[in-house]
């Protein structure tokens, strides 16, 4: 069975959890339907999760810099400086966690869902290229041979980077597969 997927993060909701949304469909905060910008909210979650890090990498004694944007309707975070591939851990495990940390602690704070995004020492920019890269040769051999294309399980955030590789080359693709073991097949055009 498969599922057309367009939009995986690694913050799924429940149906019934979805957040409010605009005219044009994006995501809207609760905060932001009652009068504050969502640049300014989304600004309040970058500081919240940088007093966090900072709080954290305080008690581990670690060297690190916090900077703060905003793309999208995300507030982005990352960590630099410093040797700081323990935060990262094996295939970003340890980054994935200490995310979901960060988010659960802005949530605790704002008490709204916070789908801020983490990265430290420049690990999600990186493994974005080379997922970007994937998709798009992915992409271009399954526009060669007719055939769609199998990818290794992945998490959902980088089936998601996957799929925009592919939309923008574009085909389609979809998700299949139970987690952990989901992955991407990029199908050829019909």
């Amino acid at each position: 069975m498969s599922e057309t997927t367009v939009d995986e993060t690694s913050d799924a909701t429940p149906i019934d959890d979805q957040p409010e949304a605009d005219s044009s469909g994006a995501p809207v905060s609760r905060e932001t339907s009652r009068g504050k910008t969502p640049g300014n909210y989304l600004e309040r979650e970058g500081d919240i999760a940088a007093d966090y890090l900072e709080g954290l990498l305080d008690i581990a004694d670690l060297d690190g810099d916090i900077d703060m944007d905003v793309e999208g309707d995300r507030a982005l975070v990352s960590i630099v400086g410093g040797d700081l591939q323990q935060l990262v851990g094996d295939q970003g495990k340890v980054l994935d966690a200490l995310q979901e940390l960060t988010r659960l602690a802005v949530t605790r704070e704002t008490g709204e869902r916070s789908r801020l995004m983490l990265d430290v020492a420049g690990h999600r920019a990186a493994r974005r290229e080379a997922l970007t890269a994937l998709g798009t040769e992915a992409s271009a051999r399954a526009a060669s041979s007719g055939e769609p294309v199998r990818l290794e399980p992945m998490t959902p955030f980088e089936r998601k980077v996957v799929h925009d590789a592919v939309a923008a080359a574009g085909l389609q693709s979809e998700s299949e597969g139970v987690e952990p073991r989901r992955f991407v097949v990029v199908l050829p055009r019909s």
